[in-house]
């Protein structure tokens, strides 16, 4: 039942919402920069998470066993069955020209990328006709990371 008046439109409060979003987003990233998130070379402690050398044939990466275990590194060795090689298909690397590599993995915390030549793909493997030894191990989780890395991407 009505009482005879009209209801008042009802205001929107998306201007007020959006000032609490700023003012949110303000106080978000003023506790970034103050808990160091940015990470600087001259903050008394830091630590650069990888080391990227390129003085040999291709680049070898060494991080820090925090860096590694942030990106979530797991590895896979390479099998050989009947002659044929293979790895996990997410240790695949493809570059924009159709090129494929993985990344070995020769010591601790270090990665190197291996050239590998796929044969084919069934499921999630991939058959190698060329790459890394039998035994040796490649990295499946974090590759796309290991990559960003080598290419100077933040």
């Amino acid at each position: 039942m009505s009482d005879g008046k009209a209801a008042a439109p009802r205001r929107h409060c998306w201007p007020r919402r959006a000032k609490f979003a700023a003012l949110g987003l303000s106080i978000l990233i003023a506790g970034l920069a103050l808990a160091g998130c940015g990470g600087s070379s001259s903050s008394e402690g830091y630590e650069e998470p990888a080391v990227v050398d390129t003085s040999g044939e291709t680049a070898r990466l060494t991080l820090t066993a925090k860096a590694a275990e942030r990106l979530g590194i797991e590895l896979a060795s390479v099998e050989e069955s009947g002659g044929a090689r293979s790895i996990p298909y997410a240790a695949v690397l493809y570059e924009p020209d159709g090129t494929t590599w993985a990344y070995t993995n020769p010591d601790e915390l270090v990665y190197v990328r291996a050239s590998i030549e796929v044969e084919r793909i069934v499921e999630d493997t991939a058959f190698l006709t060329d790459g890394p030894a039998p035994g040796t191990d490649v990295v499946t989780v974090g590759v796309a990371e290991l990559w960003g890395t080598e290419l100077g991407l933040e």
